[in-house]
């Protein structure tokens, strides 16, 4: 049948790092057409199937893109439990090497023999990064450094790593080797080794999301919620100034999920995530249209 949403859950691909292993769900319309496609990247204490993000990739994907969405390999699942943070190790050794190699695990099954997603319905030429977060930090790194990335849009994105460890913290993370941050949906105190410091300290240039920022010559947008209470609205003005051929959409008073939770119950997405879903779709599609203008 055409014109069918295909549905593609728990995808379990490689990793890179100690037989990490990386699920990934898919969604496209099914009509022989290709498709750009949209990888999306969840945020720290985050995962694939959090609150609304399935309504936002059958949105995406019943607009005429393939849409992904998977979790990190370390960020705390499990592909037994993919919700729940049952793998607190995993967690701990977590690191910014390891997020970007999982983007291009991602990216690679796409180009891959063993894709499920035929080629006729994907466009490999058209990929767009989508981040929340952290994961926005992420894939604007990511996007910087892989020119297989064509497009990114970043919701309520992080603009510097390093600030948000203050130096007080750090020595005593050092001191203790270990950092406990208490998730407060669960309750669960969730470790981060000192590791992931030392890691970004030993490629400081590379995870710096301002030298990234600023070597974007990709069409970039930015969106924030002017009363995000976990990272303020000034990170995305940032993320505006190191690149000023970036679009910038401030959605006023919207929190830092953009209205959402987890879990959630409603059939729809949130009054301020569908803002920030129909300014992202018209960004993809107005990216799409000028890809196709260029081919």
């Amino acid at each position: 049948m055409t014109n069918s949403l295909k549905l593609k859950d728990n995808i379990l691909i490689p990793g890179e790092h100690k037989a990490a292993k990386i699920l990934v769900d898919v969604r496209y319309i099914s009509n022989n057409s290709k498709k750009p496609l949209i990888i999306f990247i969840h945020g720290f204490k985050g995962f694939k199937d959090w609150g609304y993000f399935n309504i936002l990739s059958e949105k995406f994907s019943k607009n005429e893109f393939v849409f992904a969405k998977f979790n990190l390999s370390h960020n705390g699942t499990t592909p037994e439990n993919p919700t729940d943070f049952a793998d607190l190790e995993a967690f701990s050794q977590n690191n910014f090497t390891i997020e970007l190699d999982d983007i291009k695990s991602v990216i690679d099954y796409f180009h891959s023999d063993e894709c499920e997603v035929p080629t006729s319905e994907i466009d490999l030429n058209a990929i767009y990064l989508m981040g929340h977060s952290r994961g926005g930090g992420i894939s604007i790194l990511k996007a910087a450094e892989d020119e297989r990335v064509t497009g990114l849009a970043t919701w309520a994105s992080i603009a510097d790593i390093k600030m948000r460890w203050p130096q007080q913290v750090l020595d005593q993370w050092k001191k203790d080797k270990v950092f406990y941050i208490t998730n407060s949906r669960t309750k669960q105190e969730m470790p981060m080794d000192y590791q992931i410091v030392e890691d970004f300290l030993a490629h400081e240039e590379r995870f710096t999301i301002s030298n990234a920022a600023k070597k974007l010559n990709i069409p970039q947008l930015i969106v924030h919620g002017t009363n995000d209470e976990t990272v303020e609205h000034r990170d995305a003005l940032m993320l505006h100034e190191l690149n000023p051929n970036s679009e910038l959409f401030l959605i006023e008073d919207a929190d830092h999920v953009l209205g959402g939770s987890h879990p959630y119950n409603g059939d729809d997405l949130p009054e301020d995530a569908q803002k920030a879903f129909l300014r992202t779709l018209e960004f993809f599609k107005a990216i799409k249209n000028s890809e196709l203008e260029h081919n």
